[in-house]
């Protein structure tokens, strides 16, 4: 091919790149800006939803986990085979219950004769007291009796003591767990023979970011979910605030009371917990109304004719909605459809709003400020 037809060619190519560009545009523009703003230019099909004022809650999300309100490893104060086992998996049991019981002859018998020692010892301080009423013995003998005949009854305790200890009885009221012994095994006091725990109200332990350190406060209102009760959302109050911030995770740990009564939340469960900050009154539009722009948001307010573009201050978000802090008052209505055909000014046409799910306003998110 000749230089001159290349050359040609390159021109014609470039002239209809030209020409369908300024085609396109032109008829772009034509389609969604009216020529002066104010008339002109078709009408855009848009969908709306009116702002509504709404007492929304601030509110902050984390992932906890139970605990009993008492918790502890039963173990035996002292050593020996058991005799009896005195509870089963799952037992609710009250405090001085007996769980276990050791071998206990010998201490049965060291007691019987710590007894009749100190029953001798009495009975010759008797006798001491009666001859020195009648001066038939001296006053020191008398104090040798009395202080023999208190080491005799203490020996007595020490005995009954020993005794007592071959019982591992339940310190508290609780719940017991499985047996980790079994009958005639020989135990000391680093075995672990059951648990027990106390689930009248559970203890939530989680971890909070700082930026609410200064914000929360022992009392407030706990909502407390598990995937193993679907159905169901547990209540409680938020009752101790750790006093330092750990350094590395920038977070601080916190922990809340539930009241368990039917005894259904165990020890060790992973649970959502909501804590409510506050409550207030709020601007909510859909979110899908805001057009976010660098770090600016607008919206698109629907007048009876025209959409104007308007700035707005986002504040909290949550299921779908947005709280709009400036810019917007309850009652106008935001176009939700359509913005990406819009411009400050365009006709637009729209039927009778959307109504904002009423379940989206009440709970809104843990993404404050």
């Amino acid at each position: 091919m000749s230089t001159v037809r290349q050359i040609l060619l390159s021109l014609l190519l470039l002239g209809g790149a030209v020409g369908g560009y300024y085609f396109y545009h032109h008829l772009t523009a034509a389609s969604v800006i009216p020529g002066d703003g104010k008339g002109g230019g078709r009408t855009i099909s848009v969908e709306v939803a009116r702002a509504v004022r709404e007492t929304v809650r601030d509110r902050a999300e984390a992932v906890g986990t139970t605990l009993a309100n008492q918790a502890i490893e039963v173990v035996s104060l002292a050593s020996g085979r058991i005799t009896e086992l005195l509870f089963e998996p799952g037992q609710a049991v009250e405090a001085g219950a007996v769980l276990a019981r050791l071998d206990d002859a010998i201490e049965e018998a060291d007691l019987d004769e710590a007894r009749a020692m100190a029953k001798e010892a009495q009975s010759a301080l008797d006798r001491a007291r009666r001859l020195r009423a009648s001066n038939n013995i001296a006053e020191a003998t008398v104090v040798e009796l009395e202080a023999a005949a208190a080491a005799a009854q203490a020996r007595v305790d020490r005995a009954a003591q020993r005794l007592e200890d071959r019982l591992v009885r339940a310190p508290f009221d609780g719940v017991v767990g499985i047996r980790r012994v079994d009958l005639g095994a020989r135990v000391d006091n680093d075995t672990v023979i059951t648990t027990l725990d106390d689930r009248s109200r559970m203890i939530v332990e989680f971890m909070l970011p700082e930026f609410f350190y200064g914000r929360i406060q022992p009392g407030l209102e706990v909502q407390a979910s598990s995937t193993s009760f679907p159905d169901r959302s547990f209540a409680g109050t938020l009752t101790s605030i750790d006093t330092r911030v750990d350094v590395t995770s920038r977070a601080f740990r916190v922990r809340a009371s539930l009241p368990n009564p039917d005894l259904l939340l165990p020890a060790g469960l992973f649970v959502l917990v909501d804590i409510t900050l506050g409550e207030r009154d709020a601007v909510i539009v859909p979110e899908e109304a805001v057009v976010s722009e660098a770090d600016r948001s607008f919206v698109y307010v629907a007048g009876p004719e025209r959409a104007e573009r308007r700035l707005v201050e986002l504040g909290a978000r949550s299921l779908g909605v947005v709280e709009i802090e400036n810019g917007l008052e309850a009652g106008e209505l935001v176009v939700t459809s359509g913005l990406q055909r819009l411009r400050d000014g365009v006709a637009i046409s729209y039927e009778a709003p959307k109504a904002i799910d009423p379940e989206r306003i009440a709970l809104p998110s843990g993404d404050i400020g």
